[in-house]
């Protein structure tokens, strides 16, 4: 059976809780922000990736996110629920999402708010030190894949 101390380590040393809290609570941050634009923070993000039109397909834009190819399929379902994305047939036959002008309009609503919210994380944070937590976080993803 495990020990008090063994428990205790998993909640004071487990990286795995320790990213997902944070994690947890930076979303909750950036959906605070975005929420007069009516998006979250996790549409934003997806919506500023499909715009930036570098993915080919689903399955691309799903290894740029890191973010497994069946819930970007869900995600994308609601977006396209909500009238932001549409599929269109890319260069080579696969379908990849694109902005509906709805969903260009909810992006360039949220930009500044967006921007508001990443200077006062950058604020808080000191600008330094989120540069060394953004490198930091890419070696973790490193670390792990």
């Amino acid at each position: 059976m495990a020990t008090r101390e063994q428990i205790l380590d998993i909640h004071n040393l487990c990286a795995c809780s320790h990213t997902r809290m944070a994690a947890r609570a930076v979303t909750r941050f950036y959906d605070d922000a975005l929420r007069p634009a009516g998006l979250k923070g996790t549409q934003f993000v997806l919506l500023a990736a499909i715009e930036a039109d570098e993915a080919g397909s689903i399955t691309d834009l799903a290894d740029r996110l890191e973010i497994e190819r069946t819930t970007l399929v869900r995600n994308l379902q609601l977006l396209r629920k909500d009238g932001f994305v549409a599929p269109l047939k890319g260069a080579n036959g696969r379908r990849k999402p694109t902005l509906t002008p709805q969903g260009r309009e909810a992006l360039d609503a949220a930009l500044p708010l967006w921007r508001a919210a990443q200077d006062q994380m950058e604020s808080r944070l000191g600008f330094g030190s989120w540069q060394v937590t953004r490198r930091r976080l890419g070696e973790l993803r490193r670390a792990v894949s």
